[in-house]
């Protein structure tokens, strides 16, 4: 056994090495256990693509991050940590060369619009108002345990006399009906439906409209920053502050077991049988199916959150292809060179099309791909001239059927990957003609590849668990209070798992981190009454 700690942090995912930072910061010695040969989670980047050229592993824009009031409080800047922005945030092309453009001036977005039909770029600016109006209340609430008790009675309050429940309808509205209350072109639809399929969200979902709008307004407010040099800068600062402040981390450590007694954790025991005891909390930077049903034994749970998590839904399986670019990618609409990340689907109708095929457990025909042009956001990702670049689709879980008629089964051994590579590129191709002849080299991650390299990514989820309504606040991760306090006293979910879901701004840890706190002052405080009250009686005896 080694030493005891007051915390251990399973997992140096951006969540845990938040969480980890902020009980540091309260005094409290840390010591982190990751899996991975390296910390990061699904915040990394290597060369392995091309020499001299940097990919992203998995992440690689972050317009959370940069609205994340956590992350912002850690003052990564001071430990090494610098933003780039490409010259657009977003573009959605069409195959007849129209775009709809996402720009930090609002008033680019919206002549973008006005493009599609006039009128529509007011509108866009009508939506940003509201936006603007509460932008600071939305925010905290985000970012904060629910019920966001502070922060949403604020924001309850200032909406109370302006238009509150017409606000709350809209954020339900699943986005085609949104666009179309809104838009009489296509190219304010495509922005909203394109940043809710950034989660699984279909058009015709319930609350994709809202989620579409946030992703949307936090892009035109803060843009969608990239670290500069890779995304696994954001992750040297978090490990760096980490160090400065005492804490410890250790890779290739593999924890196996939370250890329970009394139903309260005090500690781990790692895959290669050592213990490390835990006096205060131990936080858990997994997936939840893999708390509860791996590392949490059976008999510590409560029978209903077994029970719950044979519901637990996953978010769409993610494939991902990098690519080595000999140059520039040569967009059809000019203004798409100039954005970082780039929707590609032929209108809301191939977007719904493409969630159908999702849903009948089809893989897609026609992959909606989110295309990142990283040498475009960042010139040091990549040598003069060329383009360092990358796309992701989803693929179902449970492959029943290929829409292609190429045969995938979802084995994904070589020659599926090879298949369905192919295919993304060929939806390049179709905005981009001449984009394959540029491709210098090309990496592959399939959804078991992005499942072996991070074990938080099952099936190649990247969000923790579906964002549908279902499993989102007081139901995430199963139906519960919306807290990071689990069913075992001193353990803590710190993960994507938990509220407020999937993306890279440090809520869960840092919710996590102070339950963690919380929870300690609570106990000291009660223990210090308990004393007082056996003093008092042992006067009385007297």
């Amino acid at each position: 056994m080694t030493d005891a700690v007051d915390a251990v942090v399973v997992g140096a995912g951006p969540n845990g090495l938040v969480a980890a930072n902020l009980l540091a910061d309260a005094g409290w010695s840390v010591t982190v256990l990751e899996e991975q040969p390296e910390p990061g989670g699904a915040v990394r980047h290597d060369d392995a693509v091309a020499p001299g050229f940097v990919n992203d592993l998995f992440s690689s824009f972050y317009p959370l991050a940069a609205a994340s009031p956590i992350l912002r409080g850690l003052r990564l800047e001071d430990h090494g940590l610098r933003w780039a922005h490409a010259p657009h945030v977003l573009a959605h092309p069409l195959t007849d060369g129209t775009c709809a453009v996402l720009d930090r001036d609002v008033a680019t977005t919206a002549a973008s619009l006005d493009a599609f039909a006039p009128g529509d770029g007011a509108a866009w600016e009508r939506l940003h108002g509201v936006w603007d109006r509460y932008r600071s209340d939305i925010v905290d609430a985000l970012f904060t345990p629910f019920p966001p008790v502070r922060a949403g009675a604020r924001l309850a309050l200032r909406l109370r006399g302006a238009g509150g429940l017409r606000l709350a309808r809209t954020l339900v509205l699943p986005v085609r009906r949104l666009g179309e209350e809104e838009f009489r072109g296509e190219g304010g639809k495509l922005l909203l439906a394109g940043n809710a399929l950034h989660a699984d969200l279909a058009p015709e979902a319930a609350g994709s409209g809202g989620f579409g709008w946030l992703m949307s307004m936090l892009g035109q407010t803060y843009g969608f920053p990239v670290p500069v040099g890779g995304s696994g800068a954001l992750t040297e600062a978090l490990v760096h502050r980490l160090r400065a402040r005492g804490g410890t981390l250790h890779c290739g450590r593999r924890v196996d077991r939370v250890l329970v007694r009394d139903r309260r954790a005090v500690g781990v025991r790692t895959a290669d049988g050592e213990t490390v005891a835990a006096r205060r909390a131990v936080l858990a930077d997994v997936s939840v199916p893999a708390l509860y049903g791996r590392l949490v034994p059976p008999a510590d749970l409560p029978d209903q959150v077994r029970t719950d998590l044979r519901h637990f839904q996953w978010d769409f399986a993610t494939f991902k292809v990098d690519w080595a670019l000999d140059g520039p990618v040569p967009w059809r609409c000019e203004e798409a060179a100039r954005a970082g990340t780039v929707h590609l689907a032929d209108g809301l109708d191939e977007l719904t099309r493409f969630a159908a095929q999702i849903a009948m457990r089809q893989v897609p025909d026609r992959p909606f791909a989110l295309f990142g042009q990283m040498t475009t956001t960042d010139p040091t990702r990549s040598p003069s001239g060329t383009e360092s670049a990358w796309a992701y689709t989803h693929v179902p879980h449970d492959i029943r059927a290929d829409a292609g008629d190429e045969g995938i089964t979802g084995s994904w051994d070589a020659g599926e990957q090879e298949l369905m590579a192919d295919r993304v590129e060929r939806q390049v191709e179709r905005f981009a003609p001449g984009f394959r002849a540029l491709v210098r080299a090309r990496r592959v991650l399939a959804p078991p590849t992005l499942q072996a390299m991070n074990a938080n990514l099952e099936g190649g989820a990247i969000n923790g668990g579906t964002t549908a309504m279902h499993q989102q606040l007081v139901f995430r991760p199963v139906p519960g209070t919306g807290r990071p306090e689990t069913p075992v006293t001193g353990l803590f979910l710190a993960s994507a798992g938990a509220h407020p879901g999937g993306g890279v701004h440090g809520a869960p840890g840092a919710n996590a981190a102070r339950a963690a706190l919380r929870q300690h002052r609570f106990a000291a405080l009660a223990r210090v009454q308990r004393a007082l009250t056996r003093r008092d009686r042992a006067g009385d005896r007297c």
